[in-house]
């Protein structure tokens, strides 16, 4: 049999009674969850001064894995084109800002200036075209200067080629006759072609050549009847003249009474003359140097 407790006093514990360790749940804060659901765990407050490790690492992994935008090339064909237009837009604004200044200078000009200005336009104006009829001037010179020269330069060329033909130094062609003077006798004497090459000069031949003997200015027939010679070349019968000028005054000149055909005649030769439109006189002499004269300065 136990006794009652007395009221109001707490029993002792019992000897071999062990305390339980585990403590018992917190009351759960939000009323109305089941009891079998977990609470929610809140985040831990981050320290001041610290960053949060996985805003970090996202932001390094974004950084590495996005690729690099490429860099747009300016087109230098396009810039090109900009500056251009950029320096046409200037200089037609510097060229409007000046007309208009001068535009307004010259509304708010007195008269006198006015006239001092279109006086010194005058001025210019005629200053300029003084220099324009100058250059006129200078260049109508220069060209008759040109044909002047072009001209004395054919005439000189023209005098050489006279003097050249004349001299036996080129060959020369035109029209002209053949003569055959026939000497069976041997009686043909030097007076007698001289007389022939002189009554031809006279009727005008300009170049002749016989038996293929150029006759020039010194030109000297020599010899005996038979045994002729021109200028140191012996010739013989038949002797062959070859001359150029009008055919027709050449043959006048030679069958005029007691001329070279009755002076050969009357030596018992004969002469036989045929006048052509070309021929052609290509004996040459050498060009002989003048050893007392010299031009005159």
């Amino acid at each position: 049999m136990t006794e009652d407790p007395r009221p109001g006093a707490t029993p002792d514990p019992a000897p071999d009674a062990t305390p339980d360790p585990t403590p018992d749940p917190p009351p759960d804060p939000t009323p109305g969850r089941p009891a079998d659901e977990p609470a929610p765990v809140e985040p831990a407050a981050a320290e001041p001064g610290t960053t949060e490790p996985a805003s970090a690492e996202r932001a390094a992994a974004g950084e590495e894995g996005a690729p690099a935008r490429p860099r747009r090339r300016r087109d230098p064909v396009a810039a090109a084109l900009i500056g251009v237009l950029t320096l046409l837009l200037g200089f037609a604004f510097a060229v409007q800002v000046r007309v208009t200044d001068t535009d307004q200078a010259l509304t708010g000009a007195r008269e006198e200036d006015l006239v001092r200005i279109l006086d010194e336009l005058e001025a210019e104006e005629q200053r300029l075209r003084g220099q324009l009829a100058d250059q006129r001037s200078a260049l109508r010179d220069l060209n008759d200067t040109d044909s002047r020269a072009d001209a004395a330069l054919e005439e000189a060329r023209q005098r050489a080629d006279a003097l050249a033909i004349l001299n036996g130094t080129v060959a020369a062609e035109g029209p002209g006759l053949l003569m055959t003077v026939r000497d069976p006798e041997g009686e043909v004497r030097v007076a007698d072609l001289l007389g022939a090459i002189q009554e031809l000069r006279g009727a005008g031949a300009e170049t002749m050549q016989v038996d293929g003997v150029r006759i020039g200015v010194t030109s000297a027939v020599t010899g005996s009847p038979g045994s002729l010679s021109i200028d140191g070349e012996e010739i013989t019968s038949p002797y062959e003249f070859v001359v150029i000028g009008s055919p027709q005054d050449l043959e006048t000149a030679l069958n005029i009474p007691g001329g070279v055909v009755d002076s050969v005649s009357r030596r018992g030769g004969t002469v036989v003359i045929a006048q052509s439109q070309r021929v052609l006189v290509d004996a040459l002499r050498p060009l002989e140097t003048p050893q007392y004269a010299e031009p005159d300065e």
